[in-house]
């Protein structure tokens, strides 16, 4: 694993299947469950699935909300 991973998980969405465009980390556990009983798919994606099933296996998803993009409040004119 690569520190940027973990920025991957909360930016990238899965390409495919019944929960597409949904972001990695926020696939459910029992999908993820799946691929790891089934294999995961080849590169990059099957990377981060199985690193997501690690992390949300072990109770640790919470480690990646300080990663997520929260909007910025907007920026008040000062003359």
């Amino acid at each position: 694993m690569k520190p940027e991973d973990l920025l991957l998980l909360v930016t990238r969405e899965m390409p495919f299947g019944k929960y597409q465009g949904r972001l990695i980390a926020d696939l459910p556990g029992h999908y993820l469950n799946w691929f790891a009983r089934e294999g995961f798919p080849a590169g990059e994606i099957g990377r981060l699935l199985a690193l997501m099933q690690e992390i949300d296996h072990n109770g640790l998803s919470a480690l990646l909300e300080p990663l997520r993009q929260r909007p910025r409040a907007p920026r008040k004119n000062r003359r």
